[in-house]
Parts: structure tokens; C-alpha cells; sequence
């Protein structure tokens, strides 16, 4: 569901000229993110379900690691920048185009790249550094900061404060900002006068709330929470979540919701009927 979906979204974004506008490009990314983000975890989880040696080694549980939160922590930088871009469609339909143009979106996607390797690459660099004595038994079915943590051989209370503080603040932080866009919004849908106009301008931002619900709601309680013992099987569970619902759902949220995207896919189906 989350390749089939995902690479749709992608191939529609690209082929329909339709669809080369700022809102498209920023969901073709989230869809990358998605696509890749699972595949980080969801294909080794499902190695082991069948397998009898459960192991991984030490490099590709870091790469695991950091490859899992360049995706994750990009895509949550991009759902704000899309809430933001969001409020100015509806706040300032006329000059929206002049303001929010190519060059403005390709360096708001490489910002969110940026800061999501950056965030990543701390994490890994102080995780790698640690010394694990062994067992070395992942209580998890990734590669994750906090079951890696409990694995050091050292006081890692250094490490769970920048976690706590880097991805829980910040996490923290991007969903206020994305729902400070919304506020501006409200104000400006209670403005509209008439019915079939806020049902509009609502209609263009549901499918993005849904994701950041879904989102930031399992980050948050992953990740701003202390490390305490039996917490971790709440996060295994939490983790499922986000790393193999959420990504499949994500395309069934947009399409469903979005006129565009179902235009665009009876277009594509009509051409691939008529070449038949």
C-alpha cells in the first residue's frame, strides 16, 4: 500500500502539468519521505518476523538509525512549510504565486533535507560513539535512539536530554508552528461569506491536518518522553504506527480528499485505457 500509493502520487506529481504547483511538489517530497521512511524499517522487520537469527550488524544498525530520522525528521520540517503554504493560498490568493514560486519551494524542500541530515547526523555521531558491552539484544524492532541507549555501557543521560530536547522540542515546536498557520486560517475562513467558499478553503487543508495528526501525535509520545523500562513496549507498538500506518495512509488521505489528485488519476487511467 505504501509503494503502490506513494509512487503513484510521484508519478502523477510528474507527468500532469496540472500538478506543477507549489502544494504538488511539497506532497511529491512527503511521499518520497514516506516511501523511504518505511523502507528504512518495514523490510528488515519483515525479515525477521520469518527468520530464526534475528541480528544486524552494528554499521547497519546506525545507517538503520540515521537514514530512519533523516526521513522522519525532513518530512516533519516539510508538513510545517506546507501548513505555512496552505495559509498563504487562502490568505493571499493573488499574490500567492508571485511569493510562493519555484525557487522559494526548492530551497524550502533542501531547508527541510537540510535540517533533517543535520538532526540525524547528531544522533548518529553521539549513538555510534557509545560503548556497548553486550548483550547487545535490540529491544525493539529497529534500530531507535532510546533502545540503543539502554545497550551503553555508560551514563547516556547527556544523549536522552538531546533527545529530548532536540526531537521532542523540536517536534514540539514544528506541530505549534502548523497550527498557528491554521489559526491564521480559521480567522480567514470565518471571513468568507459565503458556504460554498469555506467549504473550499477547508477541503485544501483537511487531507494536510489528518497527516500532521497522525504524524506529530506518535512522534510526541515516542520521543518526549523519558526512557523508563517497560515504556519501551509502548513505543514498539507506537512505532508500528508511524512507521508502516501511517506512511500507507497517508496517499488514501490525499487522494480521497483532494479534486486534483482524483482528476489527475482518471485522466491518467483514461490515457492508459485508450492506449490499450
Amino acid at each position: 500500500m505504501n509503494l503502490t500509493g506513494n509512487t503513484s502520487i510521484l508519478m502523477f506529481t510528474f507527468l500532469d502539468n496540472a500538478l506543477h504547483t507549489p502544494m504538488y511538489y511539497f506532497l511529491g517530497n512527503i511521499a518520497f519521505f514516506d516511501i523511504f521512511f518505511s523502507s528504512v524499517v518495514v523490510p528488515k522487520m519483515l525479515v525477521d518476523l520469518v527468520s530464526t537469527q534475528k541480528t544486524i550488524s552494528f554499521c547497519g544498525c546506525i545507517s538503520q538509525l540515521h537514514f530512519f530520522h533523516l526521513f522522519g525528521g525532513s518530512e516533519v520540517i516539510l508538513l510545517t512549510v506546507m501548513s505555512f503554504d496552505r495559509y498563504l493560498c487562502i490568505g493571499n490568493p493573488l499574490r500567492y504565486s508571485t511569493i510562493m514560486n519555484t525557487k522559494v519551494c526548492i530551497m524550502l524542500i533542501i531547508g527541510s533535507w537540510t535540517f533533517g541530515f543535520l538532526h540525524s547526523l547528531l544522533h548518529t555521531i553521539l549513538t555510534a560513539l557509545l560503548p556497548f558491552c553486550g548483550p547487545n539484544k535490540v529491544n525493539h524492532f529497529f534500530c531507535d535512539i532510546k533502545p540503543l541507549l539502554k545497550l551503553a555501557c555508560v551514563d547516556t543521560s547527556l544523549n536522552e536530554k538531546i533527545l529530548n530536547v532536540l526531537t521532542g522540542y523540536l517536534t514540539t515546536m514544528a506541530l505549534l508552528l502548523t497550527f498557528l498557520s491554521y489559526f491564521l486560517i480559521g480567522r480567514i475562513v470565518l471571513k468568507i461569506k459565503t458556504v460554498e467558499g469555506k467549504k473550499r478553503a477547508i477541503s485544501t487543508c483537511s487531507a494536510h491536518l489528518t497527516v500532521v495528526i497522525l504524524l506529530y501525535g506518535t512522534a510526541l509520545f515516542t520521543y518526549i518522553r523519558p526512557t523508563v523500562g517497560d515504556m519501551l513496549d509502548q513505543d514498539r507498538i507506537v512505532a508500528v504506527l508511524f512507521t508502516v500506518v501511517t506512511p500507507a495512509l497517508n496517499p488514501i488521505i490525499y487522494t480521497l480528499r483532494n479534486k486534483d489528485m482524483q482528476k489527475s488519476m482518471k485522466k491518467m487511467i483514461k490515457k492508459l485505457l485508450c492506449a490499450s
